[in-house]
């Protein structure tokens, strides 16, 4: 039968044991704050390149416009419809 432990020897374990949960759960703690900056700045950086996108979009929709607004009183001049 294995000898049992004294409670001064499982107050110590059990206190070892709250320690390492403690440290255990500080390092979670600061774990998630790194991945909730990352998130952060990959979402800052998702919206960025969307804003990018858009803008050059709405740019060669301008110069579509543009474009066939000359074309169109063009045709008017020199086609004369």
């Amino acid at each position: 039968m294995p000898e049992e432990k004294t409670t001064r020897e499982m107050v110590y374990e059990i206190s070892r044991d709250v320690k390492w949960m403690c440290k255990t759960l500080t390092e979670m703690k600061e774990q998630a704050g790194d991945h909730e900056t990352r998130l952060r700045d990959l979402e800052g950086w998702r919206h960025t390149k969307i804003g990018e996108e858009q803008r050059v979009s709405r740019i060669g929709a301008g110069a579509g416009g543009l474009v066939g607004g000359v074309v169109a009183v063009m045709v008017r001049v020199i086609g004369g419809w």
